[in-house]
């Protein structure tokens, strides 16, 4: 009994360091110095916790399961709990041929930045759009595009850094999806 409880251990400790190591390396690829420490910190002390628990049981196969299987389903987590969190920002390039008047109204409206250029596409003119925002505002940002050009083409960046202009703001629990 003692060892089930103990693989079961191992398996829990496992769903909290690796959604912690998930989270930390995009922190740290964002430049966010404090924030990738302190998960370093817990993320470490956590698995020093698990490990010693394997190495007391060095020959249960339970010990094994249990921390493989919480390193497979903690990798899962850890990608479900970065997309809840969505920190940082992109960069939206939307391509109309549609009037896009309505569109960048829209887009302001809500409070994002749009940087309009007019362009010529294969088919004749287009307006290109330029949006810098969170990533917990893309859904909000491409159902205003949808609404106004179903049809308009779409790419999505990831951005480092932006600073200056008209980058809306929200607060960081309001893009986790539930």
């Amino acid at each position: 009994m003692e060892l089930l409880f103990s693989a079961l251990l191992v398996f829990a400790l496992r769903l909290l360091d690796v959604p912690l190591s998930t989270v930390r390396m995009l922190y740290m690829v964002r430049g966010q110095r404090g924030v990738a420490a302190a998960l370093a910190f817990f993320e470490a002390l956590i698995w020093l916790i698990a490990i010693t628990r394997v190495f007391a049981h060095l020959t249960s196969p339970a010990q094994y399961l249990g921390w493989a299987l919480g390193f497979a389903v903690g990798t899962a987590l850890g990608m479900s709990v970065e997309g809840w969190l969505a920190p940082g920002y992109v960069t939206l390039r939307i391509i109309t041929r549609g009037a896009a008047s309505a569109l960048v109204a829209a887009l302001r409206e809500r409070g994002y930045g749009v940087t309009e250029v007019q362009g010529q596409g294969r088919e004749g003119p287009v307006a290109l759009l330029y949006v810098v925002a969170q990533r917990r505002s893309v859904r909000d940002v491409l159902s205003l595009v949808e609404a106004h050009d179903p049809r308009a083409f779409i790419t999505l960046e990831h951005t480092t850094r932006a600073r200056g202009g008209h980058v809306l703001e929200r607060p960081w629990w309001s893009g986790v999806r539930k």
